[in-house]
């Protein structure tokens, strides 16, 4: 980035006429601050493929950085979206919300960076900041509504936030995290969004020693939820609908491995599990798996099928068992997690690709041909 955009030089005053948790400035005219043009991929209809677009993010205020993005994790949100699966995507659509980039340049009331660190952003980048969740610092439950990386009206210039399938990102540095030095930085990016969503559930529904723990899929998400349950100290039986995985299951971690269609396999495990997280984002039964939980456990879901999941109520009353469902973490568990990955040598599975390959890549995703978790190396955008 040129050194003119480096706002750590530049003294900027707060604009009185906005709400101050925004952050957002006014640059002293003679000394103006721009962004440097961003390029991406983008989705410009729910039917067309992505292709390189070039944008405008706004500039970035007194306590926001500049990042220069090194990778971007490919998430099925990401196709969902892209595809308008979900019926609200707009276009033109730039997808990505797992980013690992360097910091180029800081606001002058920054504090946690300064320029070459490496930053990390997840699937939110600003809530209302003074909500009661966002008070406990569970800003993903944001009472007004979290922004989203991507396709989110964001809270200072009402623009449209585009995603990590680009060169470069503007973000408040509350929503960014610190990234310990002994990871590797591709294998991190998909910790911003499988990581976390299967950390804070695992965390909250206390994995751990003593506890039998189920893994239901060993895809993007349920490959780190493998690797989080054991290294938790659980008891960890991953379910999977292919015998084919069974290796690489208990190489991740799994104790015991359970083809899910078989029903002998099933039922030797029937009413013995404290918690299940089902990582599933294809339609499948719940009831498969609610005779396995114990009297008042719970079944977690974190997979977003395109159908509503069905149960049989009678699978729930008989043993005071609930389903329940999660989604990412706050600022302070999500860097909470980073930490832990960080002292326990926790990446993600990856495989590296251009953003040549992202087309590619959705429809292998599709196919579920990836081991676990595609990531674009962003330097072949260039």
């Amino acid at each position: 980035m040129p050194s003119s955009s480096k706002l750590g030089t530049i003294p900027v005053r707060l604009n009185p006429n906005r709400h101050t948790a925004l952050n957002t400035v006014d640059f002293i005219p003679e000394r103006n601050i721009l962004m440097p043009s961003s390029k991406g991929y983008a989705a410009q209809s729910a039917e067309s493929p992505l292709v390189p677009h070039a944008f405008s993010r706004r500039d970035p205020g007194a306590t926001e950085l500049t990042i220069d993005i090194l990778f971007c994790g490919v998430c099925h949100s990401d196709l969902h979206m892209a595809r308008n699966e979900w019926g609200n995507a707009p276009y033109p659509f730039v997808p990505g919300h797992e980013i690992v980039g360097r910091v180029s340049a800081v606001g002058h009331a920054v504090t946690k960076f300064k320029a070459g660190d490496i930053a990390a952003v997840g699937v939110i980048i600003d809530s209302c900041r003074h909500c009661l969740p966002c008070g406990r610092g569970e800003e993903h439950f944001c009472a007004e509504g979290a922004t989203l990386t991507y396709a989110a009206k964001d809270r200072v210039d009402g623009s449209m936030t585009m995603g990590g399938y680009s060169n470069n990102y503007v973000v408040d540095e509350r929503f960014a995290h610190t990234v310990p030095a002994n990871l590797d930085l591709a294998a991190v990016a998909p910790l911003l969004c499988a990581g976390i969503t299967t950390y804070s559930p695992l965390r909250h529904w206390g994995a751990g020693p003593g506890k039998k723990v189920g893994i239901v899929g060993l895809g993007g998400l349920g490959h780190m939820a493998l690797k989080f349950a054991h290294s938790f100290g659980a008891h960890v039986v991953q379910f999977t609908t292919n015998a084919r995985k069974r290796e690489d299951a208990i190489k991740l971690g799994a104790d015991e491995v359970v083809v899910s269609t078989d029903p002998t396999q099933m039922n030797a495990h029937k009413a013995s599990f404290d918690f299940i997280l089902d990582c599933v984002s294809a339609p499948h039964k719940l009831d498969d798996y609610l005779p396995l939980l114990k009297q008042d456990s719970t079944l977690a879901l974190v997979g977003l099928p395109p159908e509503p999941p069905s149960f049989a109520p009678f699978n729930l009353i008989g043993g005071r068992k609930s389903i329940a469902g999660s989604m990412i973490g706050g600022m302070p568990e999500t860097q909470a997690m980073l930490d832990y990955c960080g002292e326990h040598n926790i990446v993600s599975e990856v495989e590296v690709i251009p953003i040549q390959q992202i087309n590619v890549a959705f429809e292998r995703m599709l196919k579920q041909d990836v081991k676990y978790r595609f990531v674009i190396d962003m330097s072949s955008l260039a």
